[in-house]
């Protein structure tokens, strides 16, 4: 029973404890009792289940029903009903935050229909959960099961694959991974759009202040606030922020591989917080929600001790600062659940047990979670970048502004996407990606000619063949095309457009490319890059 697409992300983790058993049919149905219903109609086409009605899944006799939240006429369900929650636990109160405000799904406001238990399996991950259930509405109790949580448990199983999950978003050799995350509530990190709000000016500072080619930036926004507002105005909310570079992560499938490939969660008081500081992720809180949050639930005494981000100081002290000094409590992963590893051999035996059915003989297991596809950085708005060339040594730091302290000779790269073509007539080196065959561009050979003919002031058009390649045209060497790669043997993994403004500059102060071809090493994102040049043509 789906209420939105948060609830929905639970209960697709559940439907894997059903393959194979040609005893059960599986059927969905939406609640409707939501204010975030978009979404749900493509996750249910992507299922292809029979899809019930909410009034026909009513008058349906079901062995069993299964929901991720406790939003509806889940009383009127005729079967066993069990209910899990859709979060780390039961931590928010529905409602004006205060004393006596409920909280939702662990209350008899939410458990009780006239005085009386309607779940017949409330699913808890912590016996903290169960303490807290007895002092507020002892008569749900007994219908209480200790059966972990099936989403860490997939988290924790996919751990080895971190580095997978990076190369996914494209997160270079030396580079980190900064996600920002924000649940829903107008408290939120997100918040409600007004001017109190923290994300709209921090957006443009993060790209400004930590170096491009050491830090990459991903967004994990909660499902409400995708599919509430809609995914086409959350994009346009932050088209600036993607021009710069960042990432929008999808909320329902991909969020998880995003928290496992991050170095450091720049979120609030929501479970994506709690998720990464369990999985030992330094976790930066830049709202912290009083009064949001349950105070007797861990994820409140994880908000209380957390560290603040302090919005309108310095960024990059801050997140170096806490990246350095983090050292992962092992309370925290306590507290998600009791029970690592085993959340589908119990959650299958109590969903059995409720259907009066013998288990199936093999044991239960859940899907991995699965390996995203390939998306690399995309910078279009123009990087500011500074460099200092001591022979074939030059250090490259690359912002979409200009941090404090950076110091060397300036130069302007620019995207030949970027939003605003006047940029294109400052810029000192243009770039662009594609295929070394794409016909529409002509090739590196006329795609590089073209560009030095149309923008006068730009001294070297690079053409991107690959995540480790790039062809120059340098003014000056006209008829001489360089291809620069990476070595990649030595370890060397940046962005080729940025061997490619070292590579400029190292012309600039005299450098001559022997015809048997040259290696320069680039010093950035705390490593060193070998990457060698020769002459293409």
């Amino acid at each position: 029973m789906i209420h939105n697409v948060t609830s929905a992300g639970r209960l697709l983790d559940l439907v894997p404890l059903f393959h194979d058993d040609f005893r059960v049919q599986v059927l969905v149905t939406s609640t409707g009792s939501s204010a975030f219903q978009d979404g749900i109609r493509e996750l249910l086409r992507d299922l292809q289940l029979p899809e019930l009605p909410w009034k026909q899944a009513l008058a349906t006799p079901v062995d069993l029903a299964v929901s991720a939240s406790l939003g509806g006429e889940l009383d009127l369900i005729q079967g066993n009903l069990s209910v899990l929650s859709h979060g780390v636990g039961y931590t928010k109160k529905l409602g004006k935050p205060g004393a006596g405000t409920p909280t939702f799904g662990l209350s008899p406001e939410w458990l009780l229909s006239d005085g009386r238990g309607f779940v017949d399996g409330l699913v808890l991950s912590h016996p903290e959960q169960l303490e807290r259930l007895a002092r507020v509405c002892e008569d749900t109790v007994p219908a209480a099961v200790l059966a972990g949580d099936p989403c860490f448990d997939r988290m924790l199983a996919a751990r080895p694959y971190r580095d997978r999950f990076r190369r996914a978003l494209g997160v270079r050799s030396g580079q980190r991974l900064v996600v920002l995350n924000s649940t829903w509530n107008p408290e939120g990190f997100f918040g409600t759009g007004g001017g109190q709000d923290v994300l709209p000016g921090l957006l443009p500072r993060l790209t400004a202040e930590l170096p491009a080619d050491d830090y990459r930036l991903a967004a994990v926004l909660h499902p409400n606030i995708w599919y509430g507002h809609g995914p086409g105005q959350i994009r346009a909310w932050m088209d600036r922020a993607v021009r710069d570079g960042l990432t929008l992560i999808d909320p329902a499938h991909e969020w998880r591989q995003a928290l496992l490939a991050s170095d450091l969660v720049l979120g609030d008081f929501g479970a994506v917080s709690y998720y990464a500081a369990a999985l030992g992720t330094p976790v930066l809180l830049a709202a912290d929600g009083t009064g949001v949050l349950d105070p007797e639930a861990p994820l409140a005494e994880f908000v209380r001790r957390a560290p603040r981000l302090a919005p309108h100081a310095p960024l990059l002290p801050q997140v170096e600062r806490e990246i350095a000094a983090h050292r992962p409590d092992p309370d925290t992963a306590a507290f998600v659940t009791s029970e690592p590893g085993r959340s589908a051999e119990l959650l299958r035996r109590h969903f059995y047990a409720l259907m009066d059915l013998p288990e199936p003989p093999d044991p239960a297991s859940l899907e991995p979670l699965p390996l995203p596809a390939y998306r690399p950085r995309k910078v279009t708005s123009p990087l500011h970048v500074r460099t200092r060339v001591e022979g074939t040594d030059i250090a490259v730091e690359r912002s979409t502004g200009h941090p404090a302290g950076a110091v060397g000779d300036a130069h302007l790269c620019v995207h030949e996407e970027t939003r605003h073509p006047g940029d294109l007539d400052t810029a000192d080196v243009i770039t662009r990606e594609a295929r070394a065959d794409d016909p529409r561009l002509g090739g590196p050979d006329t795609w590089t000619d073209e560009v030095l003919r149309l923008h006068p002031h730009c001294s070297a058009a690079v053409y991107l063949t690959g995540p480790h390649t790039c062809v120059v045209r340098a003014r000056g060497h006209r008829r001489t095309l360089f291809r620069l790669s990476a070595d990649t043997s030595s370890g060397a993994d940046a962005d080729p457009a940025a061997y490619a403004c070292a590579f400029h500059v190292w012309l600039a102060y005299g450098g001559a490319v022997p015809e048997r071809g040259i290696v320069l090493r680039m010093h950035s994102a705390g490593g060193v890059h070998p990457f060698r040049v020769e002459t293409a043509g």
